[in-house]
């Protein structure tokens, strides 16, 4: 048979011929790149771009250290509580012990005094006042003088009204009698005087 020369496709052969509108290519558009951050000019990052978020750890190890130092100031303080508590107690007691210790003396004179009582029943007075002597001598060095003082103007620091009564060779406002003794002075005061005083006319 015969045979017919085909004719050639005139979008294949005619390398000119435009591609009709909104044809593309057979496998669909391909992606388009986004944007580029703005950049400085020389080639740091521009203002726009996030700046980095400081490190949470730094602020935690920070928080630790402080945490760490105020537990470290409070051990401190009470362990220096405690020893402050300890240096006064045993202050105190060496203190009660002195004390203590200077009226073993007075102690000993006083059973002396009772042994010879039995042998001679008039000495027991002497010794008794002696003893009471020594007893005072003590407070004194100890810092508590004794106040057993008459005819001298009433003090209200120093003595401890406990009568009022009429004596015309005492002045007003003096002390008549002392019923019983003070000892100390001011900030250091055992027990003021128990006095009686003459009364005003």
């Amino acid at each position: 048979m015969p045979t017919h020369p085909q004719e050639p496709d005139p979008a294949v052969s005619d390398p000119g011929a435009r591609v009709p509108e909104g044809a593309g290519p057979a496998h669909g558009n391909l992606p388009q790149p986004g944007p580029h951050p703005p950049e400085a000019a020389n080639g740091e990052p521009g203002p726009d771009a996030a700046s980095p978020a400081p490190a949470e750890d730094e602020y935690t190890t920070a928080i630790q250290e402080l945490e760490d130092r105020w537990r470290r100031a409070l051990a401190d303080l009470d362990n220096l509580r405690k020893r402050h508590a300890r240096e006064l107690e045993r202050e105190r007691a060496v203190e009660r012990s002195r004390t203590a210790a200077a009226f073993l003396p007075v102690l000993d004179n006083l059973e002396l005094a009772l042994t010879h009582a039995g042998a001679d029943p008039g000495a027991i007075v002497e010794g008794i006042r002696a003893v009471r002597d020594q007893a005072v001598n003590v407070l004194e060095l100890l810092g508590y003088p004794r106040h057993a003082e008459t005819g001298v103007a009433f003090d209200p620091a120093r003595h401890e009204v406990v009568g009022v009564v009429q004596d015309s060779d005492a002045p007003p406002g003096t002390v008549v009698e002392v019923l019983r003794p003070g000892y100390g002075d001011g900030e250091r005061q055992l027990r003021p005087a128990a006095v009686t005083v003459a009364k005003r006319e």
